[in-house]
């Protein structure tokens, strides 16, 4: 699954504007690859995040990795109940799953991201 509406980096985060911010989560392939997660940290309301850089870490019981931020801007608002229910990240990645929202400082960066067309040819090629 693939939303139309969001753009990609090509280590799994997913960005969708909504109206003047824009969610960030994590894609369902990462989640599959994960499989069973354990913790995660995310930044807090008011940090202040840059593109390509890592912005918190997801752990499962296979790995821990780094969540890399799609776009530069200020942290508005957590999923808070993430930290208590990561099921819902596997459950729903671009919905009840997503992590974080951002007022991005510059939103040009918004084309610098993966369509969906490029999204699923990294997927295809990391299988």
């Amino acid at each position: 699954m693939i939303p139309a509406d969001s753009r990609y980096l090509e280590s799994h985060e997913w960005a969708k504007k909504e109206g003047a911010h824009v969610v960030v989560g994590i894609t369902d392939f990462a989640v599959k690859h994960l499989t069973d997660l354990v913790y995660m940290a995310l930044p807090k309301v008011g940090d202040r995040l840059t593109k390509g850089q890592r912005f918190g870490e997801i752990e499962s019981v296979k790995a821990v990795s780094d969540l890399v931020a799609p776009m530069s801007g200020e942290v508005v608002e957590v999923n808070e109940g993430l930290t208590t229910a990561l099921d819902r990240i596997a459950a729903d990645p671009f919905g009840d799953g997503w992590m974080l929202k951002l007022k991005p400082s510059d939103p040009g960066e918004w084309d610098q991201l993966l369509d969906p067309v490029a999204y699923q040819k990294v997927i295809e090629t990391a299988d």
